[in-house]
């Protein structure tokens, strides 16, 4: 699994570097709306982020490394006039190198967490985007070292505002499992991301969580650009980025790269 997760990176990036300095047309007024969706998520936009992360650093060496697929479907669903159901799932494919003592690279699936926002068509006053929801932890680690194997859930809500160029917002959710004490994570995802001209952007964004029962922060800083693209009639964003951890449990991977190719299907498309 850790060859096949490399193969998949270094065959991202070439479509990485393609994409970024692809000047495919375009149409102009579709830029600044998808762009500003992409900055939303609770946006009435169906979309498939494929993130890719490689994380280096770990282990008592720091020669340890870990990589995540994170494949990341968007989903929304209209029930009435008023309200939007929004579902968001991160499915992992995890490959750890070095970070376990006495295993070697240990590979596969870790849990998969799936998330649903119920949200308001109607922007708030002051305009304020928001969503309220549950988070659901889905037992599905091929491999106990990369998982909980503990069904958990807990509430969920995010909030946002659009002005301008700019979208700033917060993530945040609670989890527990439902039959111990296995999770009793929170995790807070402040966010900031600023609309450059011709479909780029920049970002910068923490997903920040704290175990209750190891009494461990997890900071990571994440910075990245981003580019807006169309391939026929089909919008595709790509992003690269770096990560370091402010903050990490011992023998945690200290920094990393991140790179995601999102796949969006607009509503009329």
């Amino acid at each position: 699994m850790g060859w096949l997760l490399r193969r998949v990176v270094f065959g991202i990036a070439p479509v990485l570097a393609i994409g970024v300095l692809s000047t495919t047309a375009f149409a102009d007024e579709a830029k600044p709306s998808l762009s500003q969706q992409l900055a939303n998520p609770i946006a009435n936009l169906t979309s498939v982020p494929i993130q890719y992360n490689a994380l280096f650093g770990g282990g008592r060496d720091g020669k340890a490394m870990a990589s995540v697929l994170d494949i990341q479907p968007v989903i929304p669903f209209r029930l009435n006039d008023d309200w939007n159901l929004i579902t968001r799932t991160i499915l992992p494919v995890t490959s750890v190198d070095g970070l376990f003592s006495g295993r070697g690279d240990v590979s596969g699936l870790a849990d998969t967490q799936m998330s649903l926002f119920l949200s308001p068509q109607e922007v708030g006053p002051g305009g304020l985007i928001w969503g309220v929801g549950a988070v659901v932890n889905l037992p599905t680690a091929t491999d106990p070292l990369l998982g909980t194997n503990k069904w958990g859930a807990g509430p969920s809500a995010v909030a946002l505002v659009q002005k301008g160029s700019w979208t700033v917002g917060l993530l945040a959710n609670q989890m527990w499992t439902f039959d111990g004490n296995d999770i009793n994570k929170s995790f807070i995802q402040p966010w900031v991301t600023y609309q450059l001209q011709d479909g780029w952007s920049v970002s910068a964004t923490s997903q920040t969580s704290y175990d209750w029962t190891a009494r461990q922060w997890t900071v990571p800083l994440n910075v990245g650009v981003a580019k807006l693209v169309s391939f026929g009639q089909q919008p595709v964003q790509f992003q690269f980025g770096g990560i370091y951890m402010l903050s990490a449990p011992d023998g945690a991977p200290r920094w990393g790269l991140q790179t995601t190719v999102t796949f969006l299907f607009p509503k009329g498309s």
